[in-house]
């Protein structure tokens, strides 16, 4: 009885459309998403695929300095209408919400401009940018990739040949895991910072705008696909026992190291886009190893600590000279000036973490020179897995320091200052 109740529980949900209980979206916007328009608009009209009634301050439209130009909204045939203030030229903010039939609260944001370029979704007027919090979820990412990637690039770069390990495939894993759910709560964090409503009416907001419409959703869609992807080769090798399977997950998952960095600011070039990419890959490759040389090889493959450390000691030069590389033409390209390094927040950020990286690069250093030489001698090399771990903190601190930078506002640069008909010739 009870069985033949959910199935027609089951068929009667399907028998009914889902639109019949859905909250109304939006369909159409007049003026449109970042329109730039060469004269001033007298009403935004929106259109919804459902009736929807008027709220107060149902339609704003903000000027850069949060001055609201629109007049009390009206609704229509499934939308709403507000007429404008007449509007000078420059770029504004369309905030709008209306009840839908379920009674459900939407709402949604979007940008256009008078005789001007519109500003991305993400800027709009009253958000707030980069708080603490996406400080923190960017830093987890950082670490989680560093595990995924870092974990597939020792293992197949270093301890090639040998049988991938059960604990490898848990810490590679779980940093998939953590770089798609990080992914997620990156996207929610920014989106409701735009949309600046709380959590509550927030799950009922239009994130098109968002998801499809600034550089920062397209890098969340495709990043979440690309390590999904990724995690599934993962995963599968696992599965079928066979490594082959660890070099498409790699190989998907360097391709993606960027993610959300290329969300934060944006790069003037494709060259610092480049450099970007190379210096996440190269510190996930770094931060990664070290933690599989820590968690994995020491406690559980003994027979391997010498020819792993040799190799990973080969690896990391590689990969610090192309952190150091990388970050030394990212700093020169995004510091007009040598006293932004002190002036500036952004600068300040970068040398603490240059410090850090000191400190991280002289305990490499010391396993380099000191352990190692004592290693092939046929030391049993006591006390390193802690030494390693300590090492891997430092870098992970690192990382955080990197996450703060990815969401820091480098300074601007002046723009020459055009020359005047008296100076030319």
């Amino acid at each position: 009885m009870r069985r033949a109740v959910l199935v027609s529980a089951a068929l009667a949900a399907v028998a009914f459309p889902s639109s019949a209980f859905a909250h109304a979206a939006l369909l159409h916007e007049s003026p449109a998403y970042r329109e730039e328009l060469s004269s001033a608009p007298r009403n935004i009209t929106l259109r919804f695929d459902q009736q929807v009634d008027a709220l107060p301050n149902a339609i704003v439209v903000l000027d850069p300095r949060g001055v609201n130009l629109a007049l009390r909204a009206h609704a229509i045939d499934r939308g709403l209408v507000a007429p404008l203030r007449r509007l000078p030229r420059g770029p504004y903010t369309v905030r709008w919400k209306a009840l839908s039939s379920d009674g459900h609260v939407v709402s949604g944001v979007y940008t256009f401009g008078v005789r001007v370029p519109a500003a991305i979704v993400t800027d709009a007027v009253g958000a707030e940018g980069p708080t603490t919090s996406e400080h923190i979820v960017r830093w987890v990412y950082l670490v989680g990739l560093a595990l995924f990637v870092g974990g597939l690039g020792f293992q197949l770069l270093v301890l090639r040949g040998a049988a991938p390990t059960r604990r490898f495939y848990l810490i590679a894993g779980a940093g998939a895991v953590v770089v798609l759910e990080t992914g997620i709560v990156a996207f929610l964090l920014r989106a409701e910072d735009a949309l600046q409503l709380p959590f509550r009416a927030f799950l009922y907001g239009d994130l098109s705008s968002i998801a499809g419409g600034t550089r920062f959703g397209q890098a969340f869609i495709a990043m979440e696909l690309g390590f999904s992807l990724a995690f599934a080769f993962l995963f599968l090798a696992w599965l079928t026992d066979r490594v082959a399977l660890l070099w498409p997950a790699l190989a998907i998952g360097a391709g993606f190291a960027s993610g959300l960095s290329l969300s934060g600011h944006s790069s003037v070039s494709r060259a610092e886009e480049v450099a970007d990419w190379a210096h996440l890959l190269a510190a996930a490759l770094w931060v990664g190893g070290l933690v599989q040389l820590a968690v994995v090889v020491w406690p559980l493959l003994p027979e391997l600590r010498r020819t792993a450390f040799r190799r990973f000691s080969r690896l990391a030069t590689v990969c610090v000279a192309v952190l150091l590389a990388a970050g030394t033409y990212l700093s020169i390209e995004r510091l007009p000036h040598l006293r932004d390094l002190w002036q500036t927040g952004y600068g300040q950020v970068l040398i603490v973490k240059l410090a850090l990286v000191a400190l991280a690069l002289a305990w490499g250093a010391a396993h380099q020179f000191l352990v190692l030489p004592r290693l092939e001698r046929g030391g049993a090399g006591n006390g390193l897995a802690r030494s390693l771990l300590g090492e891997s903190a430092v870098a992970m601190s690192v990382l955080l320091a990197a996450a703060v930078l990815v969401d820091s506002k480098p300074p601007p640069r002046q723009l020459p200052q055009p020359t005047t008909a008296a100076h030319r010739r």
